[in-house]
Formats: structure tokens, sequence, C-alpha cells
């Protein structure tokens, strides 16, 4: 039987690595390039290419939101923003209503 794999990612090397889930509470991985500490991702992210610049800005800002990308009922994590304005859309709405911008990151439309 194949054992769950799930995602981690090294932001300073643009990395993503598929490693078998880890039981509660052993999230902690570091990178085999620059053995900085992996964050946990979830099981339904893909990688931008490691050349993509927009793309892991506005991942590195979903990560440090506190947004994962974890499976949900229906299959896939939700709505994500892919690109700057998207996501600088998101957080102006948050700062103006007070919501969290974790919550205001995965809407999928702004009210």
């Amino acid at each position: 039987m194949a054992h769950a794999k799930t995602s981690f990612v090294c932001l300073p090397c643009r990395a993503s690595y598929k490693q078998p889930y880890p039981g509660a509470g052993h999230y902690d991985r570091s990178c085999p390039r620059c053995a900085e500490p992996l964050i946990h991702v979830g099981s339904a992210f893909a990688a931008p290419r490691r050349r993509d610049n927009a793309a892991w800005r506005v991942l590195s800002l979903l990560l440090h939101s506190g947004v994962r990308f974890h499976k949900s009922c229906c299959g896939g994590p939700g709505y994500r923003p892919r690109t700057l304005s998207e996501a600088r859309a998101r957080m102006a709405y948050a700062r103006t209503n007070g919501e969290p911008f974790a919550e205001a990151l995965v809407r999928y439309e702004l009210p």
C-alpha cells in the first residue's frame, strides 16, 4: 500500500518536495539544498515554475498569511489568487473590513 504524500516548500530555493505525510506534530523538515526549514503546504499543492517570479511572490504572500493547500471535500484546496493584483485586492478588502488575511485571500469573489 502506498503512503500518502504531501508537499513541503523552500521559498529561498523556490523548490517543492513531495514527502510522506508526517504524523501529528512532525512537520519539521529541512531543505536538502540550503538546510532552511521547509513549509508544509499540503497535498493539493502544485508548485510554480522556478523562474516565475510573480507566482513565487504570490505564493510567499499566501504562505506567510497562513494559507495552505489542503484537499477539501470537493477534491482541491479551493480558490487561491494567482496574480499579485488578485492578492492585493483581497488584502485591501481585508484591511478595510477587518477580515483576517488568510480568510480574504481564499475568497473566490469579493463582495
